[in-house]
């Protein structure tokens, strides 16, 4: 009994995320989400690559995505998503981290293995992340097609992405909850209502 007051403030703190997570998530505009469902199609289509990038939470996104699109959109159908998370090679990453600084680990592999028409898709809280910039910078430079999934107001991936999108915003949790859920409304399309072959 004693537990009582506790159990009853984190129920109701539970009750008052789950309210802000809901209208988060029902603010997910479905004409930009629906924009990057045709940007994603003409790579597979095109076989052109797709990458994906993000750091903590958005790393895992951006592997979870990559699982998504390589395997679940792709598995027993003629045409298959090419698609890497540059979050998943750690020896690359630390030795890129150690060697150089922090900000080139995703550039250069980017440099090793993109051409002009791929896609690259960064998943940042804050948009300000100096890697995930440089990452943006360069694919610009170079012909690929940038899309930004951030919070709000988006930092400089807001400003730079030719194809952002916001999660109307500022708190990290909400903000990963709602980059999570655009990663699965993507990936399942492609596994559920897309019957491409």
């Amino acid at each position: 009994m004693a537990v009582a007051p506790r159990v009853g403030n984190a129920c109701e703190y539970l009750k008052n995320y789950k309210q802000a997570c809901l209208e988060v998530l029902d603010k997910i505009p479905e004409t930009e989400i629906a924009r990057l469902i045709e940007l994603l199609a003409a790579a597979r289509d095109q076989r052109k690559q797709v990458f994906l990038c993000g750091n903590g939470g958005s790393a895992a996104t951006a592997s979870h995505f990559a699982t998504d699109l390589g395997k679940g959109a792709s598995l027993g159908r003629e045409k298959r998503f090419r698609v890497l998370a540059l979050t998943d090679n750690v020896p690359w990453i630390t030795a890129l981290a150690n060697d150089t600084d922090y900000s080139m680990i995703f550039v250069e592999p980017l440099k090793n293995y993109a051409g002009s028409g791929d896609v690259l898709i960064c998943f940042s809280g804050s948009g300000n992340s100096p890697n995930i910039v440089r990452a943006v910078e360069w694919a610009n430079a170079n012909g690929l097609i940038t899309v930004g999934v951030t919070g709000r107001p988006g930092g400089k991936l807001g400003e730079m992405a030719q194809f952002p999108v916001f999660i109307e915003s500022s708190h990290m949790g909400l903000i990963e909850d709602g980059h999570f859920v655009i990663q699965h409304m993507l990936g399942y399309y492609f596994m559920e209502a897309d019957h491409e072959a």
